[in-house]
This record gives C-alpha cells, sequence and structure tokens, in this order.
C-alpha cells in the first residue's frame, strides 16, 4: 500500500530530521504543490518563524540559573504535553491517545527517542557553545538517511552520500576542537541528541505515518516519567524557582509547540528542498541570540566545521531540488 508522506514536522529538530531525510533518499517529501504565489508566500514566513522559536532554545537554557537537564526537560515536558494536547484534540477532533494507538510500537520507539534526543540536547548546551552544539544538532537528517538506508532498505542518493562523507569532515573539525568553549562530552551529546531525533524519524517511516504530532506528545509523558524518576532517586528538588520554572515551561509551548504548529501550517506549500535551506535559520540565528545577549562567541574550530557541515547541507538540499517525490511504499 503506498502512503503520501505529508511533510510534517514535530520538534525543533526532529521535524528537519523527518523532512530531509526525503532530501537524503529516494524517498523525498511531497509537501503538495502550491497553486498560488501566496501559499509560497505564507508557507516561506511561517517556517522561517519555526525557525526563529527553534533557534532560541540556546539562548532559554543559557538564562537558566539553577536548574540541570532533568529539572529543565520535566518542566518544558509538562507545558508542552498540555499544549500539544489542547493542539490535537482540536486539530484532528479526536484523543491523541487514539492516534498513538492507531500507529502502534512505533509511536513508542520514536517518543522514547525523543526524550533521549531532548535530554542530550539541554545537557549539550549547558556543556559546550551554543554554536558548537546547534551545529552538530543538524546532523540528524544525515544520521537518518544512513539509519533509513541500513532498516528501511532505503537507497540514499549518490550526492547525499558526498554530503555526508562533507559533513563528517565538518563534525570532526568541531570535535577536535581543544578550546575552552568547547567541552567534548557536550559535543559528544549534542550528536547524541541528533542521533535520538534520527532515530525518531526512521521510526515515523517504519509505522508508515507523516503525523509526528502523537509520537511527541507521547515523547513528552515519557519525559516527564523518566525525568520525575531520575529527580526522585538522585535527591534532586522538582521545585524550581519562579524564574527557571517559567523559562522552561515558555520553551515547551513556545519554543517547541508553537514552533511545530508554524512549520506544520508553512511546510505543506514549500518542496523539501526548500525547507532544508529555510531551517537554516535555525543553526545560524541560535549562536546569533546568545553573542547579542549573553556575549557568548564561538569558537575558531566551530566556525570551520560549522561552514563546511552548513555547505554539505546546502549542497545535498540544491541538488535534490528538482527531484519529483514519488509516493511512500512499505519496505
Amino acid at each position: 500500500m503506498n502512503v503520501a508522506y505529508d511533510g510534517y514536522g514535530s520538534s525543533p529538530r526532529c521535524y528537519r530530521a523527518e523532512r530531509d531525510l526525503f532530501e537524503l533518499t529516494d524517498m523525498t517529501s511531497v509537501a503538495p504543490p502550491t497553486s498560488t504565489a501566496d501559499a509560497h508566500k505564507y508557507g516561506v514566513l511561517f517556517v522561517f518563524a519555526a525557525g526563529v522559536l527553534w533557534s532560541t532554545v540556546g539562548l532559554g537554557i543559557r538564562m537558566i540559573e539553577d536548574a540541570v537537564v532533568w529539572q529543565i526537560l520535566l518542566y518544558r515536558s509538562i507545558s508542552m504535553s498540555l499544549f500539544l494536547y489542547v493542539v490535537i484534540r482540536l486539530r484532528s477532533g479526536e484523543s491523541p491517545f487514539v492516534q498513538i494507538r492507531r500507529v502502534g510500537f512505533p509511536c513508542v520507539v520514536a517518543g522514547l527517542s525523543l526524550v533521549a534526543a531532548y535530554s542530550g540536547g539541554i545537557y549539550s548546551i549547558q556543556n559546550t557553545s551554543v554554536a558548537n552544539a546547534m551545529l552538530l544538532f543538524a546532523t540528524a537528517p544525515f544520521m537518518a538517511a544512513v539509519l533509513g538506508w541500513i532498516i528501511l532498505r532505503e537507497r540514499v542518493r549518490v550526492a547525499s552520500w558526498v554530503a555526508i562523507a562533507v559533513a563528517i569532515g565538518g563534525i570532526a573539525i568541531m570535535v577536535a576542537d581543544k578550546s575552552g568553549s568547547v567541552v567534548l562530552r557536550g559535543s559528544l551529546a549534542a550528536l547524541g541528541s541528533a542521533f535520538g531525533f534520527a532515530v525518531f524519524t526512521v521510526a515515523l517511516r517504519w509505522g508508515r505515518t507523516g503525523e509526528m504530532l502523537p509520537s511527541v506528545f507521547l515523547s513528552g509523558l515519557f519525559a516527564i516519567v523518566v525525568t520525575f524518576g531520575i529527580c526522585q532517586f538522585s535527591g534532586l528538588s522538582v521545585a524550581l524557582s519562579l524564574h527557571d520554572g517559567a523559562i522552561s515551561m515558555g520553551m515547551g509551548i513556545f519554543q517547541v509547540g508553537a514552533g511545530l504548529i508554524l512549520y506544520t501550517l508553512g511546510s505543506r506549500s514549500l518542496p523539501a528542498a526548500e525547507l532544508a535551506l529555510l531551517s537554516l535559520a535555525e543553526v545560524l540565528l541560535g549562536p546569533l541570540w546568545v553573542w547579542f545577549f549573553l556575549g557568548e562567541t564561538a569558537s575558531p574550530n566551530t566556525l570551520i566545521g560549522g561552514a563546511v557541515l552548513l555547505a554539505a547541507i546546502a549542497g545535498n538540499a540544491m541538488s535534490g531540488k528538482r527531484r519529483k517525490p514519488p509516493p511512500i511504499t512499505a519496505p
């Protein structure tokens, strides 16, 4: 049975991993072509706005005063889950739990992988420069392509293999940085986060659904259980200061939730290659915010390696721009 992929996304990097996987494989996104210039214009506006919201994650975490990764993720997941529950009910008219049961086990795998991705993402930003973390997050689509090739036997384009090789070179330059602003464990956590988003992408492909909202909602519930348990086991308080709690919950609603809605609306009228290029706004703006507001700068290795990585992403997107997306078929 053929299932048309709708190109939706669901969390700051997981939407891009899901969508960009189809730029890397021969199963590209099938966002319906727009019939009017206005639809395209608003699509660009919405997707770019989503990227701007996602780009604030580094600034938000930098503004946290005392909370650690598990406390931040607990509060962010609570607000995100409540927000997505309301959105799903209004959008579909049914409970997200009904949609989760419909997808089945792949939805569970997708949700658990996001918990790991979220945890690694927050930890990495707290232990390396925002620029380094954001750039390494952007490797998720390449990891998703390789996993799709291994697990789902999806064919990867030759141009994409070249882009992956170039990206690995950029990653090596960044991870090899010995400067004080880049800590190896933070870089490894960022790559682990990207891998989690890649697993999420492949799980959705396995479940043959382009709808990410239920899986992201489920990931929020998993994260609440996991982080609450870790806090209790390790003696961390679940009570945060008003400052830290407000920022954490605000990120769940605006940075993740609102970004998701804007991306979902905009992605319907844009081709995958254009989405890939617009999504670079997150990677480029993230370091800019912390430099402008907090004075944080990137190391030379991060700038050089990041430039190589961004060139690989942009080159891969442009190489697939004229490809006509075929339907998704069962592996």
